[in-house]
């Protein structure tokens, strides 16, 4: 008598994200592309509230970075906008 054969369990692999969340109107629409043969840039652009953005890179950073790089340049201007309005 042999026993029963056990499935194999697939653990899917997890991938980044193509579109990721808008800083400024919060739906899913940022795309990131980078050009590393001309000079390193990345463009990172909300198709539906029309945020642009260019980055310079270096080789080992990816798109997860970019879009880390929008955010903090978004928040940091937000909060610089805040501080001087405080001021006045």
């Amino acid at each position: 008598m042999g026993r029963r054969r056990k499935k194999a369990v697939h653990i899917p692999k997890k991938r980044l994200p193509k579109f990721f969340s808008c800083p400024t109107c919060g739906k899913e629409t940022v795309f990131v592309e980078i050009t590393r043969e001309e000079s390193g840039q990345a463009f990172a652009q909300c198709s539906s509230c029309g945020l642009k953005e260019e980055f310079q890179v270096k080789p080992a950073q990816s798109e997860i970075d970019v879009y880390c790089m929008l955010t903090d340049h978004v928040y940091s201007a937000l909060k610089r906008t805040s501080i001087t309005k405080l001021k006045e």
